[in-house]
């Protein structure tokens, strides 16, 4: 006995329709979607900005060498110095127009201590442009 079909003669075959309302939908929705966001792809605030002739500053900040050997002396541009002139030096150095740029370069075997009372001196004097010099990396 034989279900679901009242013509046993008739033999079905595939079905050879392609069902396309599916695809209709989605493209609709595709479409959809992006007519209400293509205008906010595109939003731009047109202003019309001042114009300035103003020329870069001819005048250049000074380089300021730090540097710190391995038993914890500090030397200004190749001078040894105390701690005191230091700050005399940081304070002396904070009050230029331009201020001059630190670039500290430490010995491997300073200790941490020496190079963080460095930073905190120059930070205390107002200075704040500071840079770490290190020697590049030997290849083996």
């Amino acid at each position: 006995m034989s279900f679901g079909a009242f013509n046993h003669h008739r033999n079905p075959g595939p079905m050879a329709d392609i069902n396309v309302t599916p695809m209709v939908d989605v493209m609709l929705v595709l479409l959809v979607i992006f007519i209400l966001s293509a205008p906010m792809l595109s939003n731009a605030v047109k202003l019309e900005l001042p114009s300035a002739d103003a020329g870069a500053s001819s005048q250049q900040a000074a380089t300021v060498l730090l540097a710190i050997d391995g038993a914890g002396q500090i030397y200004w541009n190749n001078d040894p110095v105390d701690s005191a002139a230091l700050e005399t030096r940081l304070e002396q150095a904070a009050t230029l127009s331009p201020q001059p740029e630190l670039q500290l370069r430490a010995d491997k075997n300073t200790r941490y201590e020496v190079v963080a009372q460095v930073m905190a001196a120059a930070q205390q004097q107002g200075l704040s442009k500071l840079g770490f010099v290190t020697a590049p990396k030997k290849e083996k």
